[in-house]
């Protein structure tokens, strides 16, 4: 499937930094015209600096928004503001997100609701914004989950609840939109080398370090190429790296023996506590 960013109008909504930024410089240098979205407006100013810099060329426009995924009344103002005064996206990919990985009981309502609003109702917010104006002639829409919408993991109760979620919302969605020429995809990026991961290390239990301490990190470019390799194969779940996409497949087709091997780095860190006590 031929996947041609040549004067596109691309929406990268969580775009100022990470896997956003990344996607956002890729589609700009195949040619696209980009709005990147996200919250801060200093990260926005100099994001847009960065894709303009990579342009295929000058008459290409780049533009910011600045936008909270999680109120849903802000992300349908700006985003029919934003068609109105740029047109209308070829392309929406969602990335904005977060994580902060604690034990269960030590996560807050307040921060289980913060996750879902941002995760996973961010994402519906922004696709139910622009779906109207996408529906008059198709385009494409990429959620970014996570491998750990795949996997559940020690520490990411909230996150895996929001992100499992996301991928059942894509696959849905990609059904109920195929008939209407708009193509859905999902990516499920490994851990990946952005300043949201650096803030997710700040909070991690010691049995997640263990888990997953000795996966490969991937590069924000990796994601972002591998995303648009599996755009053009047609892969509605998108799984970059090779240590991810056999992670993906030993879940499905041995799921115990994946369970066995998280336990098992569960169970180094209770030895590890119990032998620093003795």
């Amino acid at each position: 499937m031929k996947v041609d960013f040549d004067s596109q109008q691309v929406y990268v909504v969580g775009g100022s930094t990470g896997i956003g930024l990344a996607v956002a410089k890729r589609t700009a240098a195949l040619g696209a015209h980009v709005t990147i979205f996200a919250r801060r407006r200093a990260a926005l100013e100099l994001a847009a600096d960065e894709v303009r810099a990579v342009r295929r060329q000058p008459h290409q426009r780049v533009a910011w928004r600045a936008l909270d995924v999680a109120d849903p009344a802000l992300v349908t103002e700006v985003m029919q503001a934003t068609v109105a005064d740029l047109g209308v996206p070829d392309v929406l990919i969602n990335c904005a997100g977060r994580a902060y990985p604690r034990r269960f009981e030590d996560i807050s309502h307040e921060q289980l609701a913060e996750t879902l609003r941002v995760n996973l109702h961010g994402c519906w917010n922004t696709v139910r914004a622009l779906l109207p104006y996408m529906k008059a002639h198709g385009g494409v829409i990429v959620n970014t989950a996570s491998l750990a919408g795949l996997i559940g993991v020690f520490g990411y109760t909230d996150y895996c609840a929001s992100k499992f979620g996301l991928v059942g919302f894509s696959e849905a969605l990609r059904q109920e939109l195929k008939p209407h020429n708009i193509r859905v995809f999902v990516l499920c990026p490994p851990d990946t080398d952005t300043p949201g991961f650096a803030t997710e290390n700040q909070t991690k239990p010691p049995e997640t370090r263990a888990i997953s301490g000795r996966a490969k990190v991937m590069s924000a470019d990796a994601v972002a190429e591998a995303l648009l390799r599996g755009m053009a194969r047609g892969s509605f779940l998108i799984i970059p790296g090779v240590d991810g996409r056999l992670a993906a497949l030993a879940k499905r087709l041995f799921p115990g023996l994946v369970a066995a091997v998280m336990d098992r780095a569960v169970r180094s860190i209770a030895r590890a506590g119990r032998t620093e006590r003795t």
